[in-house]
């Protein structure tokens, strides 16, 4: 069993006993209730409770998973203890009763040497008042439409879900629906579902708040504080469609009431749960809607019901012509006459949205300055290699090179040598690739990088040299499988590992004759030394060969 340490006991010692009972306890929250109240997703589970019966004032609320274990129950009452809510004042109970034995026995374990008895009741009259009181707020939370078109609007509901408008038209296919009832003249319709991720209808009041979400959505950056700002300052009434886990049970519709029951038969026909609701910048989101936000979302959806099962087959991302249509329709409620609506297709507006999109896409593009690799600074016919420079040889190099370049720090001494790469080429070519080297700052690091020819599938290791103007120059191409360089390379991060990361570059003279490969001090011409780069931090990725055409 868990105990508390020793300095968290002397702590709540020293706090005063208030002569007093306290309750405590741990319940489960069902999804109905937790929906109403608006609780977090990731919040829901288990409430516990510590609550002064004595006062009648509660200490401490939190909310818990339900598989969090009984520890959860005493961090809530240290809290009750240390940091109560309102005005009380920190101390600690003279009793607290619980009414479940197990939490009992643990309360017991863990609060020894504190002067609290703690003891098992049946009941707990204040905390049973406080949850009765929440559930009471449940109970008479208003409904998520009103009575009268629970049954019409679910069963349009249903027959637009099963007519599939998402899998033909994407967001930017913007369609108006003309109602001029009330206070609503137009709705402009944008549709979610083509991505299979998030089924829904969005009815705009106006195109200015339509595209100003739009615009938001693609400046974004999917920064999620700006994601959430830009949507609740939308002005739309909306239906989305949330997919059913396969573990959720079956309801027994004897005993739910009338709308309650139509919901899952919805559920029951489709596997999905209906939402309806209103945004606006002023209200922000509310998951119900009034009579006459119902009946303005009945004779909307309605129309477009029609309009579907005559024009859909019509429609797609890449044609979306000017269609129009109007339809005459009954208000289940208020009766005749019948609403004249009218429903068309806005391929402007859609062109409209679509450049919008297509200008974000290239500004994000110019926005990702992807570093070129460069294959111009090493000579074709240089000799390249990996290896390592005895340290003496390092020490007399670093005085007698005509150009030297220091890292800035002093590599520990405790491989074999040295890491460097070897560049030889003739001596005007190197003399060339030095100038080029220092035009760019000197260098920076030395990487290695996975490379392939997608039409041939090579692999490769591709060596990269990373100036410090941010350049990055192409060295050498080794083959993924050849077991020489795999052993080189293999060397070459157990040496720049022990190093803590100092490598160097050597360009030197030579290239034919019994020197190639193995080049002499004075052959020497430049020594930049520098660090070595994992290609996490280089951060390109698998690099493919592009193959040129003329």
């Amino acid at each position: 069993m868990n105990a508390l340490n020793q300095s968290t006991r002397r702590r709540l010692q020293q706090l005063r006993q208030i002569p007093c009972v306290w309750e405590g306890d741990r319940r489960g929250f069902t999804p109905p209730m937790m929906r109403n109240l608006e609780m977090d997703n990731a919040r829901q589970g288990d409430c516990i409770l510590w609550v002064d019966a004595t006062e009648g004032i509660v200490r401490a609320m939190d909310m818990v998973s339900t598989d969090a274990g009984p520890e959860a129950v005493v961090r809530t009452l240290l809290q009750a203890m240390e940091h109560p809510h309102g005005a009380a004042m920190p101390g600690r109970p003279q009793k607290i009763v619980v009414r479940d034995r197990e939490i009992q026995f643990f309360l017991r374990g863990v609060l020894q040497d504190l002067g609290i008895v703690i003891d098992y009741v049946p009941d707990l009259p204040l905390i049973d008042e406080i949850f009765e009181g929440i559930q009471g707020i449940s109970t008479n939370a208003p409904p998520e439409l009103p009575d009268p078109y629970v049954a019409p609007v679910l069963e349009v509901t249903q027959q637009i879900w099963e007519l599939e408008p998402w899998a033909t038209l994407d967001e930017e296919k913007v369609i108006a629906v003309e109602l001029k009832q009330g206070d609503v003249d137009t709705l402009y319709l944008s549709i979610l579902g083509m991505l299979g991720m998030e089924y829904g209808l969005l009815m705009y009041r106006s195109l200015d708040s339509l595209k100003k979400f739009r615009r938001q959505v693609l400046q974004s950056d999917d920064n999620p504080q700006t994601l959430e700002e830009a949507f609740l300052e939308q002005d739309c009434l909306f239906v989305t469609f949330d997919r059913l886990s396969d573990l959720e049970e079956p309801e027994m519709l004897e005993l739910l009431d009338q709308q309650q029951a139509s919901f899952a038969e919805f559920r029951a026909a489709t596997g999905m749960q209906p939402s309806f609701g209103n945004l606006h910048p002023l209200e922000g989101m509310r998951p119900m809607l009034y009579e006459e936000e119902a009946r303005t979302i009945f004779l909307a959806l309605s129309a477009l019901q029609r309009f579907f099962q005559q024009h859909l087959a019509q429609l797609d991302t890449d044609h979306f012509p000017a269609l129009s249509s109007r339809y005459r329709i009954t208000d289940p409620v208020q009766g005749n006459p019948k609403v004249s609506v009218k429903v068309s297709t806005l391929p402007e507006v859609a062109d409209e949205l679509y450049e919008m999109s297509m200008e974000a896409e290239l500004e994000a593009e110019e926005d990702i300055s992807l570093p070129i690799l460069h294959n111009d600074l090493i000579p074709e016919d240089a000799f390249y290699s990996l290896g390592a420079m005895p340290w003496e040889t390092l020490d007399v190099l670093r005085a007698v090179v005509q150009c030297h370049q220091d890292s800035g720090g002093e590599p520990v001494r405790s491989s074999d040598g040295f890491p460097v790469i070897l560049i030889q080429t003739s001596r005007p070519k190197a003399k060339a690739l030095i100038e080029g080297l220092q035009a760019a700052g000197g260098l920076k690091g030395i990487c290695f990088n996975p490379g392939e020819d997608p039409i041939s599938g090579e692999q490769y290791d591709l060596g990269i040299l990373q100036m410090n103007n941010g350049e990055l120059h192409l060295f050498g191409e080794f083959y993924e499988q050849d077991p020489v360089h795999i052993q080189a390379r293999k060397k070459w991060d157990q040496r720049c590992k022990k190093t803590k990361g100092f490598c160097g570059l050597v360009i030197a003279r030579g290239l034919k004759g019994s020197s190639r490969g193995n080049p002499q001090l004075n052959d020497m011409m430049a020594l930049f030394e520098a660090r070595s780069i994992s290609e996490q931090e280089l951060g390109l990725g698998s690099l493919q060969l592009m193959p040129y055409l003329e």
